[in-house]
């Protein structure tokens, strides 16, 4: 689902410019609003529309999530950790969905330099560096020999 830019709330300050990971929403030079150049090539992350402080920016909804001439808003309280969406329909119902904000506190997560070195026989295992402890679990499920 691309964004797009409600031009009558955009201020153009330029959030969305500075956090779009594939550099597609630009300024316009003549109308100083944000605009997503190339809707084809969206990521889908909506950092754009979570960074928006005048909560300018759309998505357009596919088909099978909502029909055409929907309007889809997704707006990001903070202050509540939530992120809700709200889908208006051409005939006018209104759905709303809250979902809780469920993104790992900034500066939470170790950096890899500061786990240990992996064991030189791991390249042989099919576990991951550091599995299960940085799972925080005593050993990882495995299936039955039955159904191996």
């Amino acid at each position: 689902m691309p964004t797009f830019t409600d031009m009558t709330k955009c201020d153009g300050c330029g959030e969305c410019v500075d956090i779009c990971p594939s550099d597609i929403m630009h300024i316009d030079p003549v109308y100083r609003r944000a605009y997503n150049i190339e809707p084809n090539f969206c990521w889908e992350c909506y950092s754009c529309v979570k960074a928006c402080p005048q909560h300018a920016i759309d998505v357009r909804g596919y088909a099978d999530f909502a029909p055409l001439g929907h309007k889809v808003r997704v707006l990001r309280e903070k202050d509540k950790g939530s992120i809700s969406w709200k889908i208006r329909y051409r005939d006018g119902r209104v759905k709303e969905f809250c979902f809780p904000i469920r993104t790992t506190p900034w500066g939470s997560i170790k950096a890899p330099s500061e786990y240990a070195a992996p064991e030189p026989g791991g390249l042989g295992s099919p576990l991951l560096a550091h599995e299960p402890a940085a799972l925080k679990v005593a050993a990882l499920p495995t299936l039955p020999a039955s159904v191996r």
